[in-house]
């Protein structure tokens, strides 16, 4: 799209409307199409959050790496030999070439193939063939690999933020902290499976966040799988209040669904097989003995998809699900996900958990190939503005302003996200 007027100096008030009285909450669609929108979202959103980078049972040996971009800035995530898990620029100081070049694996070392600085597991430089060319004032010691200026980590999730004068990274949580606790006291010890779905989708990044907190779309967009599980298993979806959305602060949010598929921590159906029955529900047992019958119920009751804004969702369903949704221009994004799983678990029970997960959340699975063809829709559909100006955000708007619980079919969810991101924009 050509803006009639040029959108880095129009301010954000201006895209995100909301009316309290009239009960509307409006979004201006230039936001999802305009290439100079997402340039100020590098800066403004994604150069100053705290973003995702991986989970620390991903590199559990001294060695172990993994590179990632994360808001499209090459990282690698490395376990050094010195014990510590660190957040490196993959770019070498030299001239600035990739040093790591594969997505995995474990090393001491790594040598930049354009003329073979190398650097150990610290990002420490130990190697430059024909140092003495640089002469006595050369300082091997500051040129190692450099680290974003914040990263921390908060129950084995890492963090990374590019702004230097962010806030910590438990502050910038705020109420989605206690949501990753519920993910986190699932097991002693939790893991990601070895492997990952990497897929992309031409529509805007925001049109998948919103989708990914999207209570609405539920049954009438992933009919199939619905009928699917109630022709397997004869369960169907629980719509009743007992679902909720809340605002987390921050941007951050969630909605929370009683779901009729199998957990398996801690809800057994017959997808799991009546031979796991007795493990899934000592399992619960054991949730009660530790955090009491309520928390027990949240933990493995409870289905949710959890928002860390700006961009990573962790589905917490029939198995969790580590999602980062990355855009690559305003109608590009890059998805990536990963299954985290309770570690040691019996074979049988973890295989049925990933099968699971597949046929709903994988990129060929019964649900996921309708969201990205649903979000792609939008996009397609958006190409009729500036002549249709606005999407529309208002679902139970009445029930936010008057102190009311929000039901996961609701929008509350996607406009504290709005709000956060027109905070940041502006």
């Amino acid at each position: 799209m050509t803006p009639s007027t040029d959108s880095r100096t129009i301010s954000a008030k201006e895209w995100v409307v909301e009316d309290v009285a009239a009960g509307t909450f409006r979004v201006d669609r230039t936001t999802l199409i305009d290439e100079a929108v997402f340039e100020r979202e590098m800066a403004t959103v994604f150069g100053r959050c705290w973003l995702y980078v991986g989970h620390e049972s991903e590199i559990p040996r001294p060695g172990d790496f993994k590179a990632r971009d994360v808001g499209n800035r090459p990282l690698i995530f490395w376990h050094g030999h010195d014990g510590a898990k660190r957040v490196l620029y993959n770019s070498c100081r030299h001239r600035g070439a990739l040093v790591c070049r594969v997505p995995e694996g474990n090393a001491r070392g790594m040598s930049c193939f354009y003329h073979a600085w190398t650097y150990n597991s610290t990002g420490a430089l130990n190697g430059v063939p024909g140092d003495e060319g640089y002469g006595e004032h050369f300082d091997r010691a500051a040129m190692g690999l450099l680290s974003p200026p914040k990263v921390d980590n908060y129950r084995g999730f890492y963090f990374v933020c590019f702004d230097p004068d962010a806030v910590d990274l438990k502050t910038y949580l705020a109420g989605a902290a206690d949501y990753i606790d519920l993910v986190a006291d699932q097991a002693d010890d939790l893991e990601v499976v070895p492997g990952a779905h990497e897929y992309s989708m031409d529509a805007n990044w925001k049109l998948f966040v919103e989708n990914s907190l999207d209570g609405y779309h539920l049954l009438p967009l992933h009919k199939t799988y619905f009928t699917y599980l109630e022709e397997r298993e004869g369960n169907t979806l629980d719509r009743d209040d007992t679902t909720e959305a809340l605002d987390l602060g921050n941007g951050h949010a969630v909605i929370c669904v009683h779901g009729p598929w199998a957990r398996p921590v801690a809800r057994w159906t017959p997808a799991l097989g009546e031979h796991n029955r007795p493990q899934v529900e000592a399992k619960y047992q054991e949730l009660v003995d530790r955090y009491g019958p309520e928390r027990a119920q949240m933990i493995g009751l409870t289905d949710r998809n959890l928002l860390v804004f700006p961009n990573l969702i962790i589905n917490d369903i029939m198995g969790v699900v580590i999602r980062t949704i990355t855009p690559t221009a305003a109608g590009h994004t890059k998805i990536h996900q990963w299954s985290l799983a309770t570690a040691g678990e019996d074979a049988d029970l973890r295989a049925r958990r990933l099968d699971s997960y597949i046929a709903f959340q994988g990129p060929a699975g019964l649900a996921t190939p309708d969201d990205l063809e649903a979000c792609e829709a939008c996009q397609a559909g958006l190409r009729t503005a500036p002549d249709v100006t606005w999407s529309d955000i208002s679902r139970g708007m009445h029930r936010e302003h008057a102190g009311q619980p929000s039901m996961a079919s609701d929008e509350l969810q996607m406009r504290a996200f709005w709000r956060r991101w027109q905070s940041l924009l502006d």
